[in-house]
């Protein structure tokens, strides 16, 4: 080591992490050396990217310390000074990339957050895409990489800022041979240009660990041993690093694993299990799988290699009938394979790459479910179930979630599930990504014993070139072609090499020079600025570059969203029309029949009055009580008019006349005003008469109230209506919006960019913010247009003043979308979290239907000081009450002043570093 290496990038000292009940890091004590490439080794699930995170500062530490470039991780402010300094790419292919942005538009988003000039970003852009090779790449969406770019072009966001810390999680898990030795042969490219730069990475590939400086071994939360490659083998006395990890492993862990043998092959069996002709699978333009045939023996162990993305997978799912083929056949044991016939599908058990059990479900759970789906008899499934769980060693855990299981029992969880149904063929997708050497070698005993005693055929894709050496042949797939199919022995003769991985590299180049495909240029050096002394000048205060680098983000990614943007707008109108049309007080049209028993020329004048209004249409007569209640049961009538024998005698005489009117009370709204129509109708009636009986006379003494209606003299509902339903749209909407832009980037993992960049809690939530103020008052054109000229609402007040009460108003609601994703991660959950937190308030205590005067309690305060109060203030007074801008100052005021207090609660409950 170097004089440098004897400094510490990082240490912790009693650190210890845990995610509820289970415990990730246990009091890890560990000094990192600076200046060379540190590589942690271990499965999934045993704290390497907790620690990483940790030493981001991408989490909050919990127990214990965590020094990084010299100083504490817990001082936010020492944080933000070391942010510049440290790049961190996290585990998963692209998972701090942007789908929708290409290559180009995803290094310009990172290089603004760390202060880059246009022009220095395109420096820096040039330089880096011409040492990945994929300068030719540079337009392409980043969706469309395959899993090897995707990592390659992380590793050049990660870099953009000539970082002094790079820390890389597992960036090669899942990605193939090739561009695993592109990707390092890149790293080593940049350590030569940046001799002082720290590198610390995780890998789940113990074979290229080799190549790392210093390693960390680490299992179960803890660290077994540190020191170089050569220390660990020499301490185990092992011939590699996968059979040095198991001897390290404590306990017995360890002792029991026998490696992998799997017995010769019977060459007598020719029986053909699985079939593939002139397989080709097309997706639009793109062609996923050309070509391919091959064949498989009955209890073959076929293995399936190939470059990220190029067809594997979906030759699989052709074969499990899972996707159709555009062309060719795919056969099991000599039939067609249909995804209708369940006879042949039964036949087959299908692993896939991802987990994909019911978490919900325990172990037990899941197998009796799986067998039921495959229609095995009731009577078979216990003994089934049995036999599964005893075979895959899953008693300990068989009423446990599979979600609390570590990776290697989860696996072979899955693979039991596979094979409930008894399947003659096994088509595994990458089972055992991520799984330590001994799950894995457990894990291919079993295969072995299913191969050689059961006679099951098994068709298994992998990146581990010491898996596919236990293959009894194996096809070599590149950009939808079969490159070669053979023994791995064969392969390796064939190119004349000593490893299979050298051999798969070989046909790998060869195809792709033959194929025209750009590898990167080994003479660029991407030398950043040229070292520490080039660290950009990081402002440590408001940035509004970095802010507008959120917006312009988020602009692509509404633009390049055509689904989400059109429902922004199209659904706050068909929303307008619903709600605005929906909600109709007015009363008119009201059905109603008589039950006339005095049938004279009097009470059938009573009748014909009511009949004669605006409000009421007259059915044909009723006949009984029992007719009353069939009809007001059908809806056919809202009204029921009962008119008693001797009416007509009764008003002659002065007598006191009662008649009966029965109302349909299941809206009682409407009821009290069906009830007030008739009483005031009947009313009017008797004045008649009394005035025909008795003259002026009759009135004498009485006094009458004229009313007038100074605002909506029609008193229509619709015109009180579509002015409120603004204010409910444009908070709902709006809302929504901005809460599922902050949880979409929680559940895909790209928050992890504001977590470890130099961007401020501000600088986000402003960024992200005004694209979608702006796509609200869009939507406010709109809705005043709808409002105006399709539901013909007057509107008398200042439009300038009524515009810039709603841009007011769209701050505020934005910022409470905001607030509602502080702490939600699902964009489910934030979904219906929003609408509900948006509608109840803005519907019931904001005076769209009853005054905010009226309420008591809780709900009056809510009321007072929720924002869409004072904006169905502005909203009624522009368009019925010719509101001048003066008169909505007031409103305004209220609105404005509830928006740094939302932002606020915003800014103190976001967190700049995952809980």
């Amino acid at each position: 080591m170097t004089e440098a290496d004897h400094r510490s990038v990082a240490s912790v000292a009693g650190l210890t992490l845990r995610y509820g009940k289970v415990t990730a890091l246990k009091h890890v004590t560990l000094d990192i050396p600076a200046g060379i490439m540190v590589g942690l080794i271990g499965p999934d699930g045993v704290g390497k990217s907790s620690l990483l995170s940790l030493l981001a500062g991408a989490r909050e530490i919990q127990d214990g310390t965590v020094s990084v470039l010299g100083g504490d991780m817990r001082d936010a402010g020492h944080r933000r000074l070391v942010c510049p300094r440290i790049a961190y790419m996290p585990q998963g292919l692209g998972k701090n990339l942007y789908s929708t942005l290409s290559v180009e538009e995803n290094l310009t988003f990172f290089g603004s957050l760390f202060g880059h000039d246009e022009a220095e970003r395109e420096r820096r852009i040039t330089e880096l895409l011409a040492a990945t090779g994929m300068a030719s790449f540079r337009d392409r969406p980043a969706a469309k990489l395959s899993g090897g770019m995707k990592q390659k072009l992380g590793l050049c966001c990660a870099l953009i800022h000539d970082p002094d810390l790079l820390i890389l999680d597992e960036p090669t898990t899942g990605v193939d041979p090739l561009s695993r030795r592109q990707f390092w042969d890149l790293i080593d490219s940049i350590r030569l240009s940046r001799p002082t730069m720290s590198v610390i990475t995780a890998t789940a590939y113990l074979e290229e660990a080799a190549r790392f400086d210093w390693l960390v071994a680490m299992n179960a939360g803890e660290v077994l041993a540190t020191g170089t490659a050569a220390d660990l083998l020499e301490r185990t006395g092992a011939p590699d690093l996968d059979r040095a990890f198991i001897a390290l492993l404590p306990g017995e862990a360890g002792d029991g694993d026998r490696g992998v043998v799997i017995p010769p092959r019977d060459p007598g069996e020719s029986e053909i299990a699985i079939e593939a002709e002139h397989l080709t699978q097309k997706f639009g333009d793109f062609v996923a799988v050309d070509d391919v045939s091959f064949r498989i023996a009955k209890g073959e162990i076929f293995g399936f290699l190939g470059s990220n993305g190029c067809g594997k997978t979906t030759t699989m799912k052709m074969l499990t009938g899972l996707l159709e083929p555009t062309n060719g056949t795919a056969k099991l044991f000599g039939q067609e394979v249909d995804a209708s016939d369940m006879a042949v599908r039964s036949r087959v058990g299908f692993m896939s790459q991802a987990f994909s059990l019911y978490s919900e479900l325990t172990v037990r759970q899941n197998l009796e479910l799986h067998a039921r789906l495959f229609s095995l008899e009731e009577a078979r499934i216990p003994a089934r179930v049995e036999e599964m769980i005893e075979r895959f060693g899953l008693e300990d855990v068989e009423h446990a979630l599979p979600q609390a299981l570590p990776l290697g029992i989860r696996q072979r969880l899955s693979l039991a599930v596979a094979l409930i149904h008894g399947p003659e063929i096994l088509i595994l997708d990458e089972p055992t990504s991520g799984v330590d050497p001994v799950a894995r070698n457990g894990f291919w005993r079993i295969l072995g014993e299913l191969s050689r005693k059961d006679g099951v055929t098994i068709f298994v894709s992998t990146h581990f070139m010491n898996e596919a050496e236990w293959c009894d042949r194996i096809s070599l797939m590149h950009a939808g072609k079969v490159l070669v199919s053979d023994t791995a022995e064969a392969i390796k003769a064939s190119k004349g090499l000593d490893t299979l991985e050298e051999a798969f590299i070989a046909y790998l180049k060869e195809a792709m020079n033959a194929g025209g495909s750009a590898e990167p240029d080994e003479t660029v050096r991407p030398a950043g600025a040229g070292g520490p002394a080039s660290a950009l000048e990081q402002k440590q205060g408001f940035s509004l570059r970095r802010l507008l680098s959120y917006s312009r983000l988020e602009s692509l990614q509404l633009r390049r969203d055509p689904i989400r943007l059109a429902m922004a707008l199209v659904g706050s109108l068909i929303l307008m029309v619903v709600i605005g049309l929906g909600i109709n007080l007015d009363v008119e049209d009201l059905t109603f029949a008589a039950l006339d028993r005095d049938q004279t020329t009097v009470s059938r004048g009573y009748i014909a009055d009511i009949a004669g209004s605006r409000y009421f249409i007259e059915r044909p007569p009723l006949q009984s009580y029992a007719n009353i209640d069939a009809r007001m049961q059908s809806g056919e009538i809202n009204l029921a008019i009962e008119i008693p024998p001797g009416f007509a005698a009764d008003v002659a005489r002065g007598r006191k006349v009662e008649i009966g009117a029965w109302f349909d009370g299941a809206n009682p709204n409407r009821a009290n005003t069906v009830q007030g129509y008739i009483q005031g109708m009947h009313a009017d009636w008797i004045s008649g008469k009394m005035r025909e009986a008795l003259g002026s006379a009759a009135l004498s003494g009485n006094f009458e109230l004229v009313t007038r209606y100074r605002y909506n003299p029609d008193v229509k509902s619709i015109v009180a209506m579509v002015p409120a339903v603004l204010p409910i749209l444009l908070l709902m909407i709006p809302a929504i919006l901005t809460t599922l832009s902050v949880a979409r980037e929680k559940e895909l993992g790209s928050i992890i960019n504001f977590y470890v960049t130099p961007v401020t809690r501000l600088e986000f939530l402003f960024g992200k913010q005004l694209p979608y103020i702006a796509l609200a008052m869009v939507n406010f054109l709109l809705m005043m247009a709808m409002a105006v000229f399709v539901f013909q609402v007057p509107f008398t007040g200042s439009f300038f003043g009524f515009a810039l009460s709603a841009l007011i108003y769209v701050t505020a609601s934005t910022a409470l979308g905001f607030l509602v994703s502080v702490f939600i991660s699902s964009q489910v959950a934030a979904l219906f979290a929003t609408a509900l937190l948006t509608m109840i308030p803005a519907v019931q205590y904001s005076g769209v239907i009853d005054p905010v005067s009226s309420l008591q309690g809780f709900g009056r305060v809510i009321g007072e000081i929720y924002p869409t109060t004072r904006f169905v203030t502005a909203a009624r007074g522009a368009f019925s009450k010719s509101f001048d801008l003066a008169q909505m100052i007031q409103p305004m005021l209220a609105m404005a002043l509830s928006v740094p207090v939302i932002l606020g609660f915003c800014v103190i409950f976001l967190k700049k570093q995952e809980g």
